[in-house]
């Protein structure tokens, strides 16, 4: 069986020899060199080679695809940071940033037709199925990203809502990586189906900890400066769920800082940890953690081979939940 870091290597090569580099003009093509290049844990793919090799020792079939949902990810992060207007992304400056809007646009774009010659690659087979479930998973994924805009406009989200847009934005894309290798090593119907669902609910237990880890990480580890989603008015898991709560005084302060009545983002965001933690809310938030990543490997449990050929898939999963905090 392959391990995370032979999957990651086979992926990291292939990018590598994606014949992109040197095309013309140089305006559309070197910025999706450079995007790709800016590396990443890519998790996506290395997954999509792991889910196919759950059912055979040839991960060949896989690869085009993982490469494909590699490259819609990338592509999606370049359209996202115009969008927000991001300077940086992964401690490089950003793909419109380093050129200009205008070539990020039409970069993005020729990456979106790339992943589908990736996809048509050498799968005649699956083909049908494989396109099948990419389409509608880059369709949610364009869903959360609407939903996530317009919750900035909004005065009120609720829990729903919030759940909703994080399966759509984050983790459908890891659902279907699985799924579409799964697809690949030829599993069955209803093991595809199972991993499928084994990746949604670890993508959203994975972003709620996300949220969580902003607000009560370790700094170091974490990588960026705790309390930004607090500073920026941020929906998270943490707010929406301290908003639902908070009564009397602490509702007042709390509504205060959202309003952006507390000018010093220091003290704005000592105040919300402040109310944050007399709510529970940092339990409440494990809570909600632990039960979407039981119920993953719930569903991972359930796939119909033998254990010791899901232990590299099941460790990788495990090591993304078992973040700093």
């Amino acid at each position: 069986m392959l391990s995370f870091s032979d999957c990651h290597g086979i992926i990291d090569e292939q990018i590598k020899l994606l014949d992109i580099r040197h095309k013309k003009p140089t305006e559309l093509y070197a910025p999706i060199s450079y995007i790709l290049s800016l590396g990443g844990k890519r998790i996506r793919p290395v997954m999509t080679l792991m889910a196919c090799n759950l059912f055979t020792g040839d991960v060949r079939p896989a690869v085009n695809p993982a490469l494909a949902i590699e490259v819609f990810h990338n592509f999606t992060l370049v359209h996202d940071d115009i969008m927000d207007n991001a300077s940086l992304r992964r401690g490089k400056p950003t793909v419109h940033a380093k050129w200009n809007n205008n070539i990020a646009i039409l970069s993005g774009d020729a990456m979106q037709v790339y992943v589908y010659q990736l996809l048509v690659g050498d799968n005649p087979v699956f083909l049908k199925t494989l396109l099948d479930v990419f389409n509608a998973t880059a369709l949610e994924v364009c869903e959360g990203q609407q939903y996530d805009m317009n919750f900035s406009k909004l005065p009120n989200v609720t829990l729903d809502d919030y759940l909703q847009m994080i399966e759509l934005k984050t983790s459908v894309l890891l659902a279907a990586s699985l799924k579409i290798g799964a697809i690949c090593g030829g599993a069955t119907d209803e093991n595809a189906q199972k991993l499928y669902e084994f990746g949604r609910n670890l993508g959203l237990a994975f972003q709620i900890q996300d949220d969580y880890l902003d607000v009560y990480g370790d700094q170091d580890l974490f990588g960026k400066t705790l309390g930004g989603d607090i500073a920026e008015n941020k929906k998270t898991f943490l707010l929406i769920k301290a908003l639902e709560l908070a009564k009397g005084k602490a509702a007042d302060d709390l509504q205060r800082a959202i309003s952006n009545q507390i000018s010093n983002s220091f003290e704005k965001v000592e105040v919300v940890r402040g109310i944050y933690d007399d709510l529970n809310i940092p339990q409440i938030t494990c809570d909600k953690i632990a039960e979407f990543s039981d119920k993953a490997f719930e569903y991972l449990s359930a796939v119909t081979i033998g254990d010791s050929r899901k232990s590299h898939l099941s460790e990788l999963a495990r090591g993304l939940m078992v973040r700093e905090k």
